[in-house]
């Protein structure tokens, strides 16, 4: 496969990201003083945001939602009990290098151990990338144990982000997982659609049709948590991933001082089904070592997920849920009588 012009558009849009606090703080007309704490806070986990995600967020403004997902702050440096560098139990579920299985008939491989942006709460901040195969003939095991076990029918790729791998290289992924006779799904994690859009193109949304063509579904996952991400190169990525025949879900995570307000979890629904993406959950913060500071009482996910039921049809309203580790599937976090409304609800 060749490389296209589309592939080293996004490539180049990648190599701008900014890495540097004072270039951040530069460009976004912040305070001074910011400086010290987030050099500090980069030094344990770096900074990393593209310009189109840079370009949403508004200059000078503190509060401003996008930012706090990026900004590295002194908060991260605290030890808060209860919060752990392994918060859902990923290595205790890597029998295999490469290969996360919690769930039955699914497997997460850690196809890539980069991302187009650190989320300062991300979950795998500290997860050991260097420990998982990088070359052909590592990841050789990994397609013999799937091979192996009939009962995986999909496939998940996650990391890092798999959409950073180039055209070249998740061509080679997808058609070795398209011969395993048993995967009927593969799954893909991303956020590149919302933070670089450019990286949705011709040529990789053709790779993955070819997949349906093969026996193999793709689906895409993205993760957007604030209405004012989805732009319009946003837009327009997920517009070609639907057209191309990808269903595309939604995950978001509840942070505070982000989107903890019904209002606004209202709001980033309706951008994404009036564009034909379904709010697939809501997670609950993964309580991760540097970012307690964005917990969100349950108690008042609760509250948000009423408020959007009344207000929302069902399709448009997120499961709310937290992953805890060596559970067989991710919890619910709705109260009984919210889980006996639903059973007892109408077709509309």
């Amino acid at each position: 496969m060749a490389t296209s012009l589309s592939e080293t558009t996004w490539q180049k849009s990648l190599a701008q990201a900014i890495r540097d606090p004072q270039e951040l703080i530069s460009r976004l007309n912040l305070p001074q003083e910011l400086l010290e704490p987030a050099q500090r806070s980069a030094h344990l986990f770096p900074l990393m945001v593209p310009i189109s995600y840079l370009n949403r967020i508004e200059p000078g403004n503190l509060d401003d939602p996008l930012l706090k997902q990026i900004l590295p702050v002194d908060l991260e440096t605290v030890d808060v009990p209860g919060f752990e560098a392994d918060a859902v139990g990923d290595l205790n579920v890597r029998a295999t290098p490469g290969i996360l299985q919690k769930y039955h008939g699914r497997a997460l491989l850690m196809v890539s151990g980069a991302c187009a942006i650190h989320c300062r709460y991300c979950f795998r901040r500290h997860y050991p990338y260097g420990d998982e195969p990088r070359t052909l003939a590592e990841w050789e095991p990994v397609w013999q144990s799937l091979h192996a076990d009939s009962s995986i029918q999909e496939i998940i790729l996650s990391g890092g982000d798999p959409l950073l791998l180039t055209d070249l290289r998740l061509n080679d992924l997808c058609e070795r997982i398209a011969a395993i006779p048993h995967v009927k799904r593969l799954r893909i994690h991303s956020r590149l659609p919302v933070v670089l859009p450019d990286r949705i193109h011709a040529g990789l949304l053709e790779m993955l049709q070819g997949l349906t063509e093969q026996g193999t579904m793709p689906w895409m996952v993205i993760h957007a948590n604030h209405p004012h991400e989805i732009a319009p190169d946003v837009e327009n990525a997920i517009r070609q991933m639907l057209q191309a025949g990808i269903p595309v879900l939604n995950q978001s995570v509840l942070l505070k001082g982000v989107n903890d307000t019904a209002e606004t979890l209202i709001e980033l629904s309706e951008k994404l089904v009036n564009l034909g993406v379904i709010p697939y959950y809501l997670h609950q913060l993964d309580r991760v070592t540097g970012a307690a500071h964005f917990e969100v009482p349950e108690e008042q996910g609760r509250k948000f997920i009423e408020t959007m039921r009344t207000r929302l049809p069902g399709y448009a309203v997120p499961q709310y849920v937290r992953e805890i580790s060596g559970e067989p599937h991710k919890t619910s976090l709705l109260g009984e009588t919210m889980k006996e409304g639903r059973a007892g609800g109408g077709i509309l």
